[in-house]
């Protein structure tokens, strides 16, 4: 799968999103950074052209900003990167281990990093969302509607996981 048929499948394909359960962690990874790639370029965007609320608010800090702009970019940009890589590599791990829970009560058979590949897909579109609606002050509602969405595609992913085996006696000789 190229990096175009993983971000459809995690668009719109519970199906896919278990199947890369079983493609190398590389594919999964690049997929990874360039979403947080393009979601670090357009936050940057937000911020330099002054899209995000908070821009302003304070007129001195503004002015030394504007002195030094040419200098605070590069390190905004690097700074913005990795906390946003931070932050999406720890939310991934949190809602694998939550994937966990949810294999072992729907009895199905896998490990915990073929739940993390699943996971890094099925927490697409609610970053995206989250996203969106970050232009909008809704506070916690927007952390609740996106953890239960993934939630809920980490659930539809996992019906797609092989069923564990019934278990049988063991027959005690004679």
């Amino acid at each position: 799968m190229n990096l175009y048929q993983l971000f459809k499948a995690s668009l719109m394909e519970p199906k896919k999103q278990a199947a890369v359960r079983i493609m190398t962690i590389g594919k999964i990874m690049q997929f990874i950074f360039v979403f947080i790639a393009i979601l670090t370029i357009v936050s940057f965007a937000e911020w330099v052209f002054g899209l995000g609320d908070a821009t302003g608010n304070i007129d001195g800090l503004v002015e030394f900003v504007e002195e030094i702009e040419w200098l605070l970019y590069p390190f905004a940009l690097v700074f913005l990167f990795v906390s946003t890589t931070l932050y999406h590599f720890i939310k991934i791990s949190l809602f694998a281990l939550v994937a966990v829970a949810i294999l072992n009560l729907r009895k199905r058979r896998g490990e915990y990093r073929h739940l993390w590949r699943t996971t890094a897909l099925s927490v697409t579109i609610p970053t995206l969302l989250a996203f969106i609606l970050s232009f909008w002050d809704l506070g916690f509602a927007v952390s609740l509607i996106t953890s239960l969405l993934t939630i809920l595609y980490l659930y539809l992913a996992i019906g797609y996981y092989p069923k564990k085996p019934p278990m049988q006696q063991k027959r005690q000789p004679r």
